[in-house]
């Protein structure tokens, strides 16, 4: 039976033989992590010390972590393997910027966005120079986006090697954001095919294992906006979609171990 340790018990519910320990504990239950098989949903700051010091498996892998710390590390790789895919993006240093040059190259409305943020916080609809300046102020890398014409992105859903999920996010009338958190609802009809691929794809090239993709859809074009390695699952556990039990096939996937096929519970 394969053994594992969690970092996080509330994404692992239902695993079996899945011990956890908190993170902070990590030096403590040393000898604990040594012996597991699997380490899933480290913190950040401890990949480092269990992939390169001690050479255990982690779940989500050290791609996904790095190339999802923050929007710079995704938007850049983006930009090079993906350019068509993304809207146009500058990221400046706060002491090299210039309104001016904002201003001609965007116009106004743009978004700015907080390089580490999710559920819709710290991404900002940005109307006239006033609030530019007030976005400058507060951020030391910026973080300028063209705002497409939409009302509404695709959340797709990649776990192991596969898209498990995919629903609209709808903003509310009148609403800039269509994040759940703040305010929008879920469709799950009528899902492009193209953009299941175009996550499969980028997936597959980056070595990605698991992730949300917000993804908009403008005319012929699909541009991924970014993707977040913790992920909400309330929209997966609507349609009855339980993110762990995929995440145990996939661990468990290794020859070398058998997996004890465990029953998981659908969403109500």
């Amino acid at each position: 039976m394969m053994r594992i340790v969690t970092f996080n018990p509330f994404r692992t519910l239902g695993m079996p033989n899945v011990t956890y320990i908190k993170p902070e504990n990590m030096l403590m239950e040393i000898d604990k992590i040594k012996e597991a098989d699997y380490i899933l949903f480290p913190e950040y700051w401890q990949i480092n010390t269990l992939v390169y010091g001690l050479k255990k498996k982690i779940f989500p892998n050290i791609s996904t972590y790095q190339l999802g710390h923050n929007k710079i590390e995704t938007t850049r790789v983006l930009q090079a393997i993906f350019p068509k895919n993304i809207p146009y993006t500058q990221i400046i240093s706060r002491d090299r910027v210039n309104i001016e040059t904002i201003e001609e190259e965007f116009s106004y409305p743009l978004v700015a966005k907080e390089i580490k943020s999710s559920m819709g916080r710290g991404v900002f609809l940005v109307e006239n120079r006033r609030e530019l300046k007030s976005y400058i102020e507060t951020n030391e890398s910026l973080y300028i986006q063209e705002k497409l014409p939409i009302d509404r992105d695709l959340r797709i859903v990649y776990v192991g090697n596969k898209v498990i999920g995919a629903y609209w996010r709808i903003a509310g009338e009148g609403q800039f954001h269509n994040n759940i958190a703040k305010g929008g609802s879920y469709d799950y009809d009528n899902i492009p095919r193209e953009a299941i691929e175009l996550v499969e794809k980028v997936a597959e090239e980056l070595n990605i294992n698991h992730a949300g993709f917000d993804v908009a859809v403008v005319d012929d074009g699909l541009y991924i906006l970014e993707y977040n390695v913790m992920f909400g699952n309330e929209g997966l556990r609507n349609i009855g979609i339980p993110v762990e039990k995929y995440i145990y096939e996939y661990i468990t996937s290794d020859p070398d171990f058998t997996p004890i096929n465990p029953t998981f519970p659908r969403a109500s």
